[in-house]
């Protein structure tokens, strides 16, 4: 059976950046799924950045050492990593759209209760179980708009999903900004969190709007019926154990690790970004969104440009281009000399689009390494246990910090997308691929 596309309109050939015949290819309850999807992303982003912005004003409320910052940051990293093996399992079980809304309440909730934290081992709960629905809402969305993207499109569409993140992004510098101006830090820092809890307005639109995708209601339909195809697949077995059968292990092990270089690298740099600006370049609380805005710029001209290049180049050769200038441009921001702070704005744009845009492949690259009938359990396991093995980097950045000071120990994250060329050996090409609702 295969998936209904939705639309039959074919990739021309050649990147073309400003072609936004995308979008045109998604109609009805496709374009709602677009967009809950990336408004989802979006506000998580926002809700997940403003710990960044607030993380000198958290230290000095709670009197932490830098080590003791980095840890709250792992924290939320590591449950992210349950929470999106938990949704992609949710998503292969009771669907994509259920699946969505559960992940944006939860991140929704515990962000707003993150601003009431009355203790340093409160905030770290808080934000540990923020991070269920930080990591379990990119499983379920880039699930859903994977499996209703037309396939010779599927790269661009993720990426225009993916770039929501630098909008949410912009909203939580924007934000930072202007309450860190309005307020004393010590208020400021719960006032952002507070703001958290708008996101759970989204729900009223995900339950009224968006539909299952056709591809997984062929396959839920298949497994129900337990037809003697469906049952020599595997299909009704559980979908995380799936992935680690002999069909799909190497698949997930290579897939894993290519996460794993690819946000320990980016979580080594942007976690600890302000902090990096305010008090190695002494930059003003305007001065670090300002330079913090040229980033977010580089990242949102990345995610998308990455969409197009995956469905140009083919996904391992936008992997691998990503990752080694990604490398080479945190070794060369972190290393900019005293006083020549104008060479962060000229870098920060490249360093955002590259960094950034490498995550715009994921979403279609893991869609097309799994089959649907496990689908969202390989999409989440593989994503976020990169997450959690990448969280560790802002713990080991903070405690490195002391030997070779901030920008030095950040350069160390550079050494992450090493990983994802070692993965990217064993992973196939996957471009253009059609999902199916029983492969």
């Amino acid at each position: 059976m295969r998936e209904r596309a939705a639309g039959s309109v074919t990739a021309r050939s050649g990147p073309g950046i400003v072609n936004l015949e995308w979008y045109r290819t998604l109609t009805g309850p496709a374009r709602h799924a677009f967009w809950a999807s990336a408004l989802g992303w979006a506000l998580d982003a926002f809700d997940f950045m403003v710990f960044s912005f607030s993380l000198t004003a958290i230290a000095a409320t709670f009197a932490l050492s830098q080590s003791q910052a980095g840890l709250i940051a792992t924290a939320t990293l590591l449950v992210s990593a349950l929470g999106g093996v938990l949704a992609g399992l949710l998503a292969d079980t009771i669907g994509r759209v259920r699946t969505l809304m559960i992940t944006i309440a939860v991140y929704s909730v515990f962000t707003f209760l993150s601003g009431l934290a009355q203790s340093y081992q409160q905030l770290v709960l808080f934000r540990a179980l923020q991070g269920l629905g930080f990591g379990g809402e990119w499983a379920a969305g880039a699930i859903l708009v994977a499996e209703i993207a037309n396939p010779a499109q599927r790269g661009r569409v993720l990426g225009a999903v993916q770039s929501a993140w630098a909008i949410g992004w912009g909203l939580a510098a924007v934000a930072y900004t202007v309450v860190f101006s309005l307020a004393s830090p010590t208020l400021a820092w719960r006032i952002l969190f507070w703001l958290g809890i708008l996101p759970a307005l989204l729900i009223l639109y995900v339950r009224s709007a968006v539909k299952e995708p056709q591809v997984y209601v062929e396959t839920q339909r298949a497994k129900e019926a337990r037809t003697r195809e469906a049952v020599e697949r595997g299909a009704t077995t559980n979908p995380l154990v799936q992935i680690f059968r002999p069909d799909l292990l190497g698949r997930t092990l290579a897939a894993s690790l290519l996460a794993i270089g690819a946000q320990g690298g980016y979580y080594s740099i942007f976690t600890w970004l302000p902090t990096f600006l305010r008090s190695a370049r002494q930059l003003t609380v305007v001065g670090t969104g300002g330079y913090t805005a040229v980033v977010i710029i580089g990242s949102f001209l990345g995610y998308l440009t990455s969409g197009y290049i995956n469905d140009w180049l083919g996904r391992r050769a936008t992997f691998a281009l990503y990752a080694l200038l990604s490398a080479v441009l945190i070794v060369l921001y972190t290393g900019i000399p005293t006083g020549a702070n104008a060479l962060l704005l000229v870098l920060g744009l490249p360093l955002g689009f590259f960094a950034s845009g490498i995550f715009s492949g994921f979403g279609s690259y893991l869609a097309e390494l799994f089959p649907s009938r496990a689908r969202g359990a390989g999409q989440g396991f593989c994503y976020n246990v990169g997450r959690a093995v990448g969280a560790l980097f802002p713990t080991i950045i903070g405690a490195l910090s002391a030997s070779l000071g901030l920008a030095g120990a950040i350069a160390f994250g550079a050494a992450a997308y090493g990983l994802c060329l070692i993965a990217l050996v064993f992973l196939p090409e996957t471009k253009g691929k059609q999902l199916i609702a029983v492969d």
